[in-house]
């Protein structure tokens, strides 16, 4: 019989226990290339001891051997920090919403460290009034780094979008979706967490985005977006159709 094993390295095994006792949440994996063209597969998460809230950073080169750390400095605070996958002039790059409501750009010398940011983006449209986050660390395509949304509108009904960040200046917003790239249907909207559609990550395959999601916390499912109608409607900044983005193929 085959059995798979885990070594978790950089931490002990009681520190691990008692910051995720109550739950490790939303983690954002990507595959890294360091400017050697290496590949280290990071994942961002939050940590929950039943009190306190722990960004934290989980490093593996091939899903055997885990290295878990705290991020650390005075903006490695609250959830929903995204890493991009490789450095931008040199620097790490990460997305970050210290606020709950805002999403902002971090850059750092150091991974571990995080001390500046920068506002993007704010809460624009009534979809996402209440708070506004990433769904995942940006994926590179030849228009920009595509990044998932996911917005919080009334009735906290979660809803995911899209936005365009310039490749050289991701500071710079050059597309951004004004409705829903996907809500939740009837069938989706009852859960544990009612009323929500949610991502952590998602990947670009034969011409496709292919963005698996959350239905409020009761199940998973996927939906596939033709990834140059996409990046078209992002550039175009223009509506499209009552309801959300016409062409998502649900699971």
């Amino acid at each position: 019989m085959l059995q798979a094993r885990a070594t978790i390295l950089g931490a002990d095994h009681h520190s691990l226990h008692t910051s995720g006792e109550k739950g490790i949440e939303d983690a954002r994996f990507v595959a890294f290339r360091d400017d050697d063209t290496s590949v280290t597969y990071y994942a961002t998460y939050t940590a929950f001891d039943g009190q306190v809230i722990l960004p934290q950073l989980l490093e593996t080169k091939d899903f055997r051997h885990f290295k878990i750390s705290t991020l650390n400095g005075p903006e490695a605070q609250n959830k929903g920090m995204a890493l991009f996958p490789r450095r931008i002039r040199g620097r790490y790059a990460m997305l970050s919403r210290q606020d709950n409501e805002n999403m902002y750009l971090m850059y750092s010398d150091l991974l571990h460290f995080w001390y500046t940011k920068q506002l993007i983006l704010r809460p624009t449209f009534p979809w996402e009034f209440v708070q506004l986050g990433n769904c995942g660390s940006p994926i590179e395509t030849e228009a920009g780094w595509l990044v998932i949304t996911h917005g919080v509108g009334p009735m906290r009904k979660y809803s995911i979008g899209a936005v365009l960040l310039d490749l050289d200046d991701p500071s710079q917003v050059i597309g951004r979706l004004s409705r829903p790239l996907l809500s939740p249907t009837e069938a989706e909207r009852e859960g544990y967490v009612p009323n929500v559609v949610y991502s952590c990550g998602s990947l670009i395959h034969a011409g496709y985005l292919i963005l698996p999601y959350a239905k409020s916390d009761q199940s998973s499912s996927f939906a596939t977006v033709p990834l140059s109608e996409l990046l078209k409607e992002l550039l175009r900044k223009a509506p499209r159709g009552e309801s959300g983005w016409k062409d998502v193929g649900r699971a």
